[in-house]
């Protein structure tokens, strides 16, 4: 077998594989992932999924049958053990597998806590994949005790469905306060806010020491020397890129697997799209952690492979759903130095600026301020402060100027 190798059955690597087919390449597309399902939707599985609000067969990217009827051959529960740059070849085993070109859509990893402070007690999760959900659903049962580790979008999003199911929930954040990495104060202060009018207990400034329990997760010591009894815990500390296949063949890795602005790696014949990409943007390079991205950057990937030479153009978006609100994020914030806040009492939304020029919006059941702004920054256009803050305007006329 030859043709195009995908690793990685994720939201990239399915992307890929369909976008070859829809672009007329009739060459043999094999797509392979470790898990034992079809891709699947990854962000309904820590909302909906958990809420038990969406079936299984909804996450589905597609159904089975329609991997077949593509002729994309897909490969599940299946590990790519290593791969050869100078034959062209991969590992599955003892199976050896040739490619015309190879593609990387291996996603990301979440970062684990050490075995020394409890990591490995039974009951203690992270939120990445469907087995991951699978294992603590049954730990969400009302009146229960649950810890969550860190204070980002996934460990907010966790501590909103465990708040919605009826569990105790206490939230611990090392940095000064939650977000810190990725919002300004104003979207830290909004989502504290409405964490705390929902019962999460929320521990700013405040690490953890240790997990307690025999096999099981019983307790947590916190670095403020509090104790806690719990019944489980939750550990959302950022993700890291999967790029230990690409490292072992001798791929550059830089902040995630290094592409060119087409998607192509160090090794022509090899391309890499999605969370574990890291890509030339705006003057720097960055690794984009969204669905859009991995869609977005794998389609140009797989247009690329039949000889398009087109850059990627990134688009940065990003979204998140925390009991009724839901936050729409265009842009990206780094080096902002002000922000502009609208409020008109039902929506909310803050507007970062770089000396007077907008780089994102983070916008809070405000699904226009989210819409006008996106148009702006991708159009290298900005806003007059003064209109973005007036509740009363028409932000429509930002997009005028």
């Amino acid at each position: 077998m030859s043709g195009i190798v995908i690793i990685g059955a994720g939201q990239a690597g399915s992307s890929l594989a369909i976008k070859l087919r829809t672009l007329g390449y009739r060459g043999d597309v094999t797509l392979i992932g470790e898990e034992p399902v079809p891709p699947y939707q990854r962000p309904p599985l820590s909302k909906k999924y958990l809420l038990d609000d969406m079936a299984l067969d909804r996450l589905y990217l597609r159904p089975r049958d329609f991997y077949t009827e593509q002729l994309i051959s897909l490969r599940l529960n299946t590990q790519v053990t290593a791969i050869n740059c100078a034959e062209n070849t991969i590992s599955i085993g003892d199976e050896t597998l040739s490619y015309e070109h190879l593609a990387l859509t291996t996603g990301s990893t979440p970062r684990r806590l050490p075995a020394a402070i409890g990591g490995t007690l039974n009951g203690v999760f992270t939120v990445r994949n469907l087995a991951d959900v699978d294992a603590m659903k049954p730990a969400f049962k009302r009146g229960g005790h649950v810890l969550i580790i860190g204070g980002g979008y996934i460990g907010l999003e966790a501590a909103a469905v465990a708040a919605a199911k009826g569990l105790q929930v206490t939230l611990v954040e090392m940095a000064d306060r939650i977000l810190q990495r990725v919002a300004c104060t104003e979207t830290s202060d909004y989502f504290r806010v409405l964490h705390k009018s929902h019962g999460v207990a929320i521990l700013e400034g405040v690490g953890l020491e240790r997990l307690t329990g025999e096999g099981n997760v019983t307790g947590a010591i916190l670095s403020n020397g509090k104790a806690l009894k719990i019944d489980f815990a939750i550990v959302g500390v950022g993700i890291l890129p999967s790029t230990t296949l690409a490292e072992a063949a001798g791929v550059t890795v830089n902040n995630g697997i290094e592409t060119n602005s087409q998607g192509q790696t160090s090794v022509p014949d090899i391309w890499a799209a999605g969370d574990c990409a890291s890509f030339p943007y705006q003057g720097t390079r960055i690794r984009l952690e969204s669905v859009p991205n991995a869609i977005d950057q794998a389609e140009v990937v797989a247009a690329n492979m039949l000889g398009t030479a087109q850059d990627y153009i990134a688009t940065p978006w990003f979204w998140s759903d925390q009991y009724s609100i839901k936050l729409q994020i265009a842009g990206l914030n780094t080096g902002f130095t002000d922000v502009t806040v609208r409020d008109t009492g039902t929506a909310r939304s803050h507007w970062y600026y770089k000396s007077g020029t907008l780089l994102a919006v983070d916008a809070m059941n405000d699904p226009r301020a989210y819409m006008v702004a996106k148009r702006l920054i991708e159009a290298g256009k900005s806003a007059d402060p003064t209109i973005a803050a007036d509740p009363q305007s028409d932000l429509k006329v930002l997009l005028q100027g």
